[in-house]
């Protein structure tokens, strides 16, 4: 479904986007696309199950799969993830943050394919990304913000899309639907450094935030992040 001019969800099986065999659930994480000027650039790219329909999804809104430059993953999990070594093989480059580069390589239990009883395909991320870094791919200037805590690869992207600040989180914001917080059961879940990633997280101003699962945000989504960053202080601290 189209969120902006030229910017896409095209995965997400929460909001029924796509479909995995489970209704309303979290087998398939959010996807997006956006149609750059030098191509189109993913952010995750889902569970790989659900690849057909995430380009069956662009093909309706006009957007060529085989135009896919670059896919950036947010964390490794399976869901955001699983499809990342199908992308490879149609030749589009993967970026991901260092620590979730290294666990998409390994394929171990970092990636939670055993949450799912699936086994995660790994593939060599062709592009480490370190925390702060800028990226120019697509026509796009994309802005890495490491945010460790749902995995210590969790990593936001920053981006300007049609006059608008835009930031995919993947999972550092639970849903609306769902809690506060991505999911605490990832082998590398650490609450105290997931607090420090919202302090810092509560300090950027955005117009827009897209959202791993279920629903993204329009409207001053920092104060979204300022809530959860309280949960998280009166819950963990």
């Amino acid at each position: 479904m189209q969120l902006l001019r030229g910017l896409y969800q095209i995965g997400g099986d929460l909001n029924g986007v796509t479909w995995c065999g489970v209704d309303a659930g979290f087998e398939d994480a959010n996807s997006y696309a956006i149609a750059g000027p030098e191509g189109i650039v993913l952010i995750d790219c889902g569970n790989g199950e659900t690849l057909p329909q995430l380009f069956e999804n662009m093909r309706y809104w006009g957007l060529d799969p085989d135009t896919i430059r670059a896919c950036f993953l947010t964390h490794p999990h399976w869901d955001h993830a699983g499809g990342a070594h199908l992308l490879q093989a149609r030749g589009v480059r993967l970026y991901a943050q260092r620590n979730t580069a290294e666990a998409v390589a390994a394929g171990d239990e970092r990636c939670c394919g055993f949450c799912y009883h699936k086994t995660f395909m790994s593939c060599v991320v062709d592009v480490p990304l370190e925390d702060g870094e800028r990226v120019a791919v697509g026509g796009l200037d994309i802005e890495v913000l490491h945010l460790p805590g749902h995995t210590q690869g969790c990593t936001a992207y920053l981006f300007n899309h049609e006059g608008r600040r835009v930031v995919a989180c993947g999972d550092v914001i639970g849903t609306l639907l769902c809690g506060d917080f991505g999911w605490s059961g990832s082998i590398d879940f650490d609450k105290k450094v997931y607090i420090e990633s919202l302090r810092r997280f509560a300090r950027v101003d955005t117009d827009v935030m897209l959202s791993g699962h279920g629903l993204s945000l329009f409207h001053r989504p920092r104060r979204r992040v300022e809530q959860v960053l309280n949960s998280a202080l009166m819950q963990w601290r």
